[in-house]
């Protein structure tokens, strides 16, 4: 069947494309059927669907593995390839492992076409219609209800996609592979490997690759990250056990009050207020972290395994509301979920794997409406392990080969050119460039050492740095609207506050004519710059 294609649904609108011809089927009983709009694929959509057809059709593969990062319309590939499917009256079953994943691919089917409207579902909790030509469903429930129950009998299916397929290897997906084996399958993940980075060639029998970041980027489906890496966690007392740390000596050794502390510290000083998710390496941990962002007075939840799903969503739509500023997890959100809006990652949990460090990150890197780029404060030594989030891994399909950062591979090897962090802001760079974040320019050891600042180098999109003079003037003056609101609230605070503010933040005071300068109203950077050096003093007094 030949592939159509509709208005975009990514990009600038305009971009050329031809309406598929859909037929009209009835709607989904169970769900209300939505406004149409016509499904879209870009020119990588159209290629990858292209290539899996002629995986099936022409190389006699039957369980090709597309590969495709974060943001690539991997849910959108699915919804074109169950309409072919469907027009050759084939039946369809698509398996998930979270309520989210099973809600996004409902919501896709019923958003492109009304004929894929009528799906049903293989989920607890939620009605049961076999002959639906269409079936989502929980793996959990396919595998309690099929396999060890034996209370449905799975009907046969012209396709199985099997989503996040790097979970393919456990003994609930391989049952549902063994039970169709002249089925035609199709695997979708950004991560097509094990933990140890191991190929899932046991399973799927061809890679197809998706677009590069860079790709993307152009796209204007994903930002650029800038990172911050404050300090690497002291892991040498925590053991490694399949492929990463044991997960409660990792806890333990992450779970410091000074290392909480820290967290919080660096998060007023960079990321302005910016919606944040979490990852700690406990649910203790996760909450603890929670609990300092929240004795800092800033609005923070935590969520676990354990937190039932509807106080999940709940959380999750304040998050998205901006009633809350960090959300808090342990083990929940690493994949699955999306909120193009949140712009901050804190990433407290150490990884061994390549896998895991990309899902994690990449629940940041998606576009919003005026996010300029993704902010990622690692705590845990992730980037100087992996490399950073733009970087292309050479994926494997072998089980004997492992996937590879080359580029980061180079950079570990090359002793006088690797990461390391800016003295002045500790955001991560390559040692010998300048830094792109605040300004620092690496000097000559005798001559006299400028600092600049990260917080008050404000970085355009060109990654030039804004007059450093005026940028401090600004600031001096806000310090002495922080001087003001002080004393209008009672505080004894002496004149010579905001110079001795400044000097802590540049180490230097400010000149003499500045003293005459009119306050400002502090800014939300400038706040969150004062709380952090209250708080850190305080953590040095006790």
């Amino acid at each position: 069947m030949e592939i159509g294609f509709g208005p975009p649904l990514y990009g600038d609108e305009g971009e050329a494309g031809v309406v598929l011809p859909w037929k009209e089927r009835t709607t989904n009983s169970i769900t209300p059927h939505r406004a149409q709009a016509p499904i879209v694929l870009d020119e990588h959509q159209r290629r990858i669907c292209r290539e899996v057809n002629e995986a099936w059709k022409e190389a006699g593969k039957k369980r090709p593995l597309v590969v495709a990062r974060t943001a690539a319309g991997k849910t959108v590939i699915a919804v074109v390839l169950i309409k072919e499917a469907l027009d050759r009256s084939e039946k369809s079953l698509v398996v998930v492992h979270t309520e989210e994943l099973i809600q996004q691919t409902s919501d896709k089917l019923l958003r492109y076409d009304p004929s894929l409207g009528d799906h049903a579902f293989i989920k607890a909790g939620r009605p049961t219609r076999l002959l639906a030509p269409i079936q989502v469903a929980s793996v959990q429930t396919l595998h309690a209800r099929v396999f060890r129950s034996k209370k449905i009998d799975l009907q046969d299916f012209g396709l199985v996609i099997i989503d996040e397929a790097h979970r393919a290897r456990a003994r609930t997906y391989q049952q549902i592979v063994d039970r169709f084996p002249e089925t035609r399958f199709l695997g979708l993940t950004a991560t097509p490997c094990r933990g140890d980075g191991r190929g899932l060639g046991n399973i799927f029998d061809c890679l197809i690759l998706g677009p590069s970041f860079e790709e993307l980027k152009a796209a204007g489906r994903l930002v650029s990250s800038r990172i911050f890496a404050p300090y690497r966690p002291d892991l040498k007392d925590v053991h490694i056990r399949k492929g990463d740390y044991v997960e409660s000596e990792l806890a333990e050794a992450m779970n410091k009050k000074k290392l909480v502390g820290d967290i919080v510290t660096h998060w007023l000083r960079h990321a302005e207020g910016r919606p944040t998710v979490v990852f700690g390496s406990g649910v203790g941990h996760s909450a603890d972290i929670r609990d300092a962002f929240l004795a800092a007075g800033i609005a923070a939840e935590h969520i676990d395994g354990n937190t039932p799903k509807e106080e999940r969503a709940a959380i999750l739509a304040r998050l998205s509301a901006g009633e809350i500023k960090v959300v808090c997890n342990y083990a929940v959100l690493v994949e699955g979920w999306d909120q193009p809006q949140v712009s901050c990652l804190i990433l407290a949990r150490p990884t061994k794997q390549l896998r895991m460090y990309i899902q994690m990150v990449g629940r940041v890197l998606r576009t919003a409406p005026g996010k300029v780029d993704a902010l990622i404060l690692d705590h845990a030594g992730s980037v100087f392990e992996h490399g950073f989030p733009e970087d292309e891994i050479a994926w494997v399909l072998s089980e004997d080969d492992r996937a590879v950062n080359r580029a980061h591979a180079g950079r570990k090897s090359d002793h006088k050119r690797g990461l390391t962090t800016c003295p002045e802001c500790s955001a991560v760079r390559m040692e010998g460039d300048p830094c792109r974040s605040c300004g620092w320019h690496p000097k000559p050891k005798p001559r006299y050492q400028e600092f600049v600042d990260g917080d008050l180098a404000r970085v355009n999109r060109d990654r030039t740095v804004h007059d450093l003079g005026q940028d401090r003037l600004r600031f001096y003056r806000e310090l002495c609207g922080v001087l003001v609101e002080k004393r209008r609230q009672g505080k004894t605070v002496k004149d010579g506050y905001p110079a001795s503010k400044f000097k802590e933040k540049f180490g230097q005071w400010p000149p003499d004519n500045w003293r005459a300068a009119e306050p400002l109203a502090p800014s939300p950077a400038t706040r969150s710059w004062v709380l952090s050096r209250e708080i850190a003093w305080r953590h040095s007094q006790r």
